[in-house]
This record gives C-alpha cells, sequence and structure tokens, in this order.
C-alpha cells in the first residue's frame, strides 16, 4: 500500500509535469533556437535532468547538431568539448535512435561500449533517453535527456519524455513556420522597395531618351540630305540601339503596371494577319530572315500594340536563339476549341533550345536562359499580355532542337 507521502510526491511530480506541458503551450515563438532552448530548460528543471536538448540533423554537414540546449552546466561543457555536434558517420547511441527510429533508455550509459567515449566520460552520462523526432515521414533529429547519476529516471519519466517528444514536433513546426513567414516578408519587402527603384529609374531614363531619340532623327536626315554614308549608317545603328533600350524601358514600366494592376487593354478588331507581317518585316535581318505562314485574313478583339509587343518580345528571342542562316518560322492560324473559336500565333526557332528543368519557371519575372543576355523580362510580360486577353502563352522546348512558342488568343465572335 501507498503511503501519503509517496503519493503526494507523485501527485507533486504529476502536477510539475503537466505545468510543464501547459508552458510549452504558452512559448512564444520567435524561432527555432530560442524556442527549443526555453522548452528544453522548462523540461529539464520538471524531470531533474543534467541537460535536455533537440538535435537537428542538418545534411551540409551529415551531422546532428544541438538547438536550443536547456541552460545547464552540461550543456555549456559539452559545447566546450565540441560535442554539439555529432557526425553521423561516428555513430554512437544518438546517431543510431536517428537512424533507426527506435527509441534508447539506459541506466548505466557509463557501462554501453556502443555509446561514444566523449559522451560517456567527458560529459560523465550515466542515464539517458534519446527520442527520435520525426516530422511527418522526415527523420529530423532527437529530442534527449540525460543525467549525471545511473538509474536516474524512472518509467514515469520516461513516458514523459517520450510524450514531449510529440509537443516538441509540434513547438518545432511551429518556430520554423515563424522563421519561414518571416524570411518571406523580408524577401517580398526588399522586391517591393527593388521594384519601386526599378520603375522610378525607368521612368526618368524614358524622359531621357525620348529626346535623344528624336535628336537621332535629325541627325540622320541631315546625313540624307548631305549624302554621308558613313554617317547614316552611324545614325541608323544609332537609332536601332536606342530604340531597344526604349523597348526594354517600356517592358520595365509595363511589368509595374502589371504588378499594380494598372495594365490596361484598348480592345478593337485587329487584323492578325496584318500584324504577323508587319513584326516580320520589323525584326528580320540579314543572318536570320522571317518565314511567314498565314491565311489572308483573321480577326480578334485585342489590343493592337499590347499583341505587337508580346510577339515583338518572342521573335526577337527568336532570331537572338536562331544559328546564322536558319529561318524563324512565324505564323497565325484559326483553332477550333470546345468553348469557342481562336487564333494561335506561332513562333518557332531552330535554336540550341531550352533545359528542360528551366522551362517550368521560364515565364516568370527575371528567369532566364543562361545564354541570353537580356533581364528575363521579355517572355513574363507576354505571357501577362495573353492572359490579360484570356488567352495563354505556351512553350515546348527540346535541347539542340529548338523551341515554340505559342500565343492562343480568343477570336472576336463578329
Amino acid at each position: 500500500m501507498m503511503n501519503s507521502d509517496t503519493a503526494s510526491d507523485g501527485n507533486g511530480r504529476q502536477s510539475k509535469q503537466l505545468a510543464t506541458l501547459v508552458r510549452l503551450l504558452s512559448i512564444e515563438v520567435t524561432g527555432v533556437q530560442p524556442a527549443l532552448s526555453e522548452a528544453n530548460t522548462f523540461i529539464a528543471d520538471a524531470i531533474g535532468a543534467a541537460k535536455v536538448e533537440v538535435m537537428l540533423y542538418d545534411p551540409a554537414i551529415d551531422s546532428l547538431v544541438a538547438t536550443g540546449a536547456s541552460q545547464t552546466p552540461m550543456s555549456q561543457r559539452q559545447i566546450q568539448l565540441g560535442l554539439d555536434r555529432l557526425q553521423l558517420v561516428n555513430g554512437g547511441r544518438v546517431v543510431e535512435v536517428f537512424q533507426t527510429g527506435r527509441i534508447y533508455q539506459h541506466g548505466h550509459v557509463d557501462q554501453d561500449e556502443g555509446e561514444l567515449i566523449g559522451l560517456r566520460q567527458g560529459l560523465g552520462i550515466r542515464s539517458a533517453i534519446v527520442v527520435p523526432v520525426v516530422v511527418g515521414d522526415t527523420k529530423r533529429g532527437v529530442f534527449q535527456a540525460n543525467w549525471t547519476e545511473p538509474e536516474a529516471f524512472d518509467q514515469e519519466d520516461a513516458e514523459f519524455v517520450r510524450a514531449v517528444a510529440g509537443w516538441i514536433v509540434l513547438l518545432l513546426q511551429r518556430a520554423e513556420l515563424v522563421e519561414r513567414l518571416r524570411r518571406e516578408a523580408a524577401e517580398e519587402s526588399r522586391r517591393l522597395v527593388a521594384e519601386e527603384l526599378v520603375t522610378v529609374l525607368a521612368h526618368d531614363l524614358g524622359n531621357y531618351l525620348t529626346p535623344l531619340i528624336g535628336h537621332t532623327y535629325i541627325l540622320h536626315a541631315r546625313a540624307e540630305q548631305a549624302g554621308r554614308a558613313d554617317d547614316l549608317r552611324t545614325t541608323t545603328q544609332l537609332r536601332r540601339g536606342l530604340e531597344r533600350l526604349k523597348r526594354l524601358i517600356d517592358d520595365l514600366l509595363d511589368i509595374s503596371r502589371i504588378e499594380q494592376g494598372i495594365f490596361g487593354l484598348v480592345r478593337q478588331p485587329v487584323e492578325l494577319c496584318a500584324l504577323v507581317h508587319a513584326v516580320a518585316n520589323a525584326l528580320g535581318t540579314p543572318d536570320v530572315t522571317i518565314q511567314v505562314e498565314a491565311p489572308r485574313e483573321l480577326i480578334a478583339e485585342a489590343d493592337p500594340e499590347r499583341i505587337r509587343q508580346a510577339l515583338e518580345n518572342l521573335v526577337s528571342n527568336a532570331v537572338k536563339h536562331s544559328p546564322k542562316g536558319m529561318p524563324v518560322t512565324l505564323s497565325v492560324a484559326p483553332e477550333t476549341r470546345t468553348d469557342d473559336e481562336w487564333a494561335v500565333l506561332t513562333v518557332q526557332d531552330r535554336g540550341p533550345g531550352i533545359a528542360s528543368n528551366l522551362l517550368p519557371q521560364l515565364m516568370e519575372r527575371f528567369v532566364k536562359d543562361p545564354k541570353s543576355k537580356g533581364l528575363g523580362l521579355g517572355l513574363y510580360l507576354a505571357r501577362s499580355i495573353a492572359e490579360a486577353h484570356g488567352g495563354t502563352l505556351t512553350v515546348e522546348s527540346t535541347v539542340g532542337m529548338g523551341t515554340i512558342f505559342r500565343l492562343a488568343l480568343p477570336l472576336s465572335s463578329a
């Protein structure tokens, strides 16, 4: 029969353990390290352990790293001896628990030759409970409690440590979520500041660039009147360079409008075949010709300037990546789909192609093929223009065989 003192001690310990679990729930989570440190200190006090800690696996160094150890003398000595990092290759009971998922309990660790000698002699651990920490299906590390006395824990202590390990998993998930949200918020803040700066710079550059382009036209006209062939070639090259720069600035400003939700369309009936021929005539070069395949007429309800802008981005990319003497094909054709009649504008080159791992992100901002010299904005803008019209932009590519972009637009019901 249990005497009153024993019952009182048992009830007191259970109350303390319950209070510890309640305190775990009340921890203000600001990050993984401080949250686990606070939790482990509570737990060490509740069970009278010399050290309580979570050791998380770090794949970069293939080691278990003590994260948020309890604030005790043994924890400090562990750091001094370099035992706060346990390489998997060195083995030991802690590593064994992590790898196998089996709980380790021992009341005479100093006699267990399967444990690392540094833990047995350097830290003087005599009793230990080590429990795996698993998040979902992923092994994340271990949770352990250590004592300096042999047979320091009983069955109730062991059950409590196993229960706490589950609470530690929840706390770890909360802490990692907080850190991820904080990191994403900081990245988003930096992105917004950068976008605002780019927009301001693009706007100012546009103001300077417009009169410069006007002056090149005047110089070109004067050179033409005077019959100065060399000056004509120079002013033509200068004008083309400035116009490419202006298109880049316009793209930057348009992307800013897209992000702000003020990207507008001026819809009207557009004869797509004529538009395709105009783009081909403007962007073809002596080295790379543009072959047009189009019916006599195909009309869509769209913004002609925006469609031209999207096509020019696609065709310019195709021309840049096409080998000398290999033409780019620009075609437009009607297509019947289950919901409506569509027009599909296709740009096909025979260049080096795009790696398959890059294709899913290719149309995001500032994503580009490593061989490209652009900023990675043209495809994002082209896709945004297609989607603003209720259409799509898709890509197919095979390394060494070339790339095909398809811009699909719903046709005018008229």
